[in-house]
């Protein structure tokens, strides 16, 4: 019995979405629920699974296709057996000419489950997942451990021959090639996102610099105790959550957002994470901050952390969000001016920590400095709002005591 596989709905207000890869090739055994396609979104990747278990049919629609919900995918005949040699792939419907390598057929990983992102880097370096040992949640492959075998492989020797031979001619000849990949579905949503923040936000950056000696010794002290109790490790970022919060309970425009003429207040803190992920930066929300403990903010950011670096981040996970914390210090960045999340108002930007000369008491001394940055829409908040959000965040970090008894 032949089953269509149809486009799933894919999340509040996302209608269509755009086929980023085959998982299956036609006459291969599919398991019911086993992913047969990843769908890009504008905000995530959307593995489709199959209703019931048989034989991949033929593809309805080609890589690059934009697709609607309830649209046809594929076929799959229904309790039939792969045939020890897979059919032939029926030709899907030409896809629009793009000046770049085409996409290469998904490849086996002998029951290894491969996220979209781990997928196209196995397929883009030619290695076999089989003989990569993965360090993600439970043992599975990341991007990151991919590219590392990659690496290997390019670095390891090889046997001298007379192609081997010509190649480095060819490559000194001084040609110079240039490839055009198409952007995906994220990258350009992400761009779309952060030129309308630039067109529609009256956007202004104070900033501050932040002395994090007792931050660090705190967490210096408690580290073990605290991941041995908790199972998680305890970094910097539930410190500036909590810091954050008591920002924006005392300065509610920071935490608000506009809606056509009206500003709408909320009385809770969702924070986006901005989070790298293998397609693009992408921000996750930490719910309810307000109410959760250093350990629960801690859970959240390192669980979210797992998804995207697989790759398997949802839109659930994506929805809301009243304000957010970027860290460009894990990149090296000293000092930038974040753009906010629309429709959000405000977003901490934070960097690096260095030690640099400071005075303290007359006395020049080092301390271990970071400069923090609060770019917000200048429409729903003032100047004096925005330094005075900033710098409680500022002495919330300096005395770490002020996030205990509510300061």
């Amino acid at each position: 019995m032949t089953i269509e596989v149809k486009v799933p709905a894919l999340g509040e207000s996302v209608t269509e979405a755009t086929v980023g890869e085959w998982l299956k090739k036609p006459g291969e055994a599919v398991k019911a629920d086993e992913p047969i396609a990843s769908l890009e979104t504008d905000k995530v990747a959307v593995e489709v699974p199959s209703p019931v278990a048989g034989v991949m049919g033929e593809y309805k629609v080609a890589l690059g296709d934009t697709v609607e919900v309830g649209a046809v995918l594929a076929l799959v005949e229904e309790g039939a057996v792969a045939a020890s040699s897979p059919a032939p792939a029926a030709q899907p419907a030409p896809a629009p000419a793009i000046p770049a390598a085409a996409a290469p057929e998904p490849v086996e990983a002998d029951g290894l489950t491969l996220s979209p992102a781990v997928r196209r880097a196995v397929l883009e370096h030619g290695i076999d997942p089989s003989t990569v040992k993965g360090t993600g949640k439970d043992g599975r492959l990341t991007k990151e451990d991919v590219l590392a075998a990659a690496k290997a492989k390019d670095a390891a020797p090889v046997a001298a021959s007379p192609a081997a031979a010509a190649a480095p001619v060819a490559a000194a000849s001084g040609e110079r090639r240039v490839e055009r990949v198409k952007m995906t579905r994220l990258r350009q949503t992400i761009a779309k996102r952060l030129k309308s923040a630039q067109d529609n936000a009256a956007l202004l950056t104070t900033f501050n610099d932040v002395d994090m000696s007792a931050v660090i010794e705190a967490r210096e002290k408690y580290k073990d105790v605290f991941a041995k109790k908790h199972g998680v490790k305890l970094g910097f970022m539930s410190f500036f959550s909590k810091a954050s919060v008591l920002a924006l309970k005392s300065i509610p425009s920071v935490n608000a957002q506009i809606e056509g003429d009206e500003i709408v207040y909320f009385d809770y803190v969702d924070i986006s994470i901005a989070v790298s992920a293998p397609n693009g930066l992408v921000v996750p929300v930490v719910r309810d901050v307000d109410q959760l403990s250093f350990a629960g903010i801690e859970k959240a950011i390192a669980e979210y952390g797992a998804k995207a670096k697989d790759g398997t981040l949802t839109m659930e996970d994506m929805k809301g969000g009243t304000f957010t914390i970027s860290n460009g210090g894990v990149f090296g960045g000293l000092m930038s001016t974040p753009i906010i999340n629309p429709p959000q108002s405000a977003v901490l930007g934070l960097h690096r920590i260095e030690d640099r000369p400071v005075v303290r008491n007359g006395e020049i001394v080092i301390r271990p400095m970071m400069y923090i940055a609060l770019s917000y829409d200048h429409r729903i908040i003032d100047g004096r709002e925005a330094v005075t959000a900033l710098k409680i965040i500022k002495e919330a970090i300096e005395d770490p005591t002020r996030l205990l008894i509510d300061l």
